[in-house]
């Protein structure tokens, strides 16, 4: 492993520690994660494409509020829509919120001011938005970015015009259906924890990090064994005045906490602008291939 590598892991793991820290065990250990329920999908369909509609425009108000005077670009927006159906992304924390609650024959989406733990409910809204969105996140950016429009506007467009996702009435629920579970709302330090771990999503140097329990973060047992005896050799080589020695170490350690966080935030930085240059060439030019097969397509049929 490169150096480099070795130092941008150490950072990562020294934000997992420090992030432990904060909250039981049970938190930092690995969870189950539900399985969506695909039967539910024609039911929901309809409240999950008018929930993505708004997380799309209260979203980019946001974005564009954070980065003024400067305009919002139609590439940033285009971010926001790959993300807001996908778990892993910020974007899509709003799907943690909601529950799916049965009411006669009809279920409903009845969102909660906090976030609940992710099982098969969670999971079945990020596949139903998944399937309401599809192929169609430039096209709406591209609605977004030049038409400007309002809550309604957006709604109609994505879920009537463009997804056809409200064009019908849901059929009714099954009288034998099995209940989802009940919404069980994480404590604001689990959440905090989660958010942290999916910011460093997809960093070099911990690409699929592995979860580990509290104490093993916090007795640094990432099954390294040969480390620890290298530690072990470092400490016997330790000067007589160990007192002076240590304090130094304890004045490093608060000096590390705004490293990480600088490391951390500058490796991100980095990454996400080469990705966006990159991303932005490859859609522009799909958008172009798009439009010219388009033209030919109605160029033939004109010819027939």
């Amino acid at each position: 492993m490169a150096k480099s590598d070795q130092t941008l892991l150490v950072l990562v793991m020294c934000i997992a520690v420090i992030a432990c820290s904060w909250m039981p065990t049970s938190h930092c250990a690995k969870k189950p994660v539900g399985v969506a329920r695909k039967e539910d999908i024609p039911y929901i369909k309809c409240q999950v494409c008018e929930k993505l509609a708004s997380q799309l425009y209260h979203q980019v108000q946001a974005k564009q509020a954070e980065i003024s005077p400067k305009k919002i670009s139609e590439y940033q927006i285009i971010e926001i829509a790959e993300n807001v159906c996908n778990l892993k992304k910020k974007e899509a924390d709003w799907i943690l919120k909601i529950d799916i609650v049965e009411k006669g024959d009809k279920l409903e989406l009845v969102e909660h001011d906090s976030e609940g733990q992710c099982s098969s409910e969670c999971k079945t809204i990020e596949r139903a938005c998944q399937e309401v969105l599809g192929y169609a996140d430039t096209d709406i950016a591209e609605y977004l970015y030049k038409k400007k429009p309002q809550l309604d506007s957006l709604v109609n467009f994505i879920c009537k015009d463009l997804t056809e996702a409200c064009n019908s009435k849901p059929p009714p629920v099954p009288k034998d259906r099995t209940p989802g579970e009940p919404f069980v709302a994480k404590s604001e330090k689990e959440a905090e924890m989660e958010r942290l771990l999916k910011s460093m999503e997809g960093m070099p140097g911990a690409p699929g990090m592995k979860m580990y329990s509290r104490e093993d973060l916090m007795n640094q047992n990432f099954g390294d064994e040969d480390a620890d005896d290298d530690d072990d050799d470092d400490e016997a080589d330790l000067p007589k005045n160990l007192g002076k020695v240590l304090r130094q170490k304890d004045a490093k350690k608060y000096d590390w906490k705004e490293r990480i966080v600088t490391g951390v935030q500058d490796a991100g930085e980095k990454l996400k602008g080469h990705a966006d240059r990159v991303s932005n060439k490859i859609r522009r030019w799909w958008r172009s291939k798009k439009t010219s097969w388009e033209k030919s397509s109605k160029s033939g049929k004109a010819e027939l």
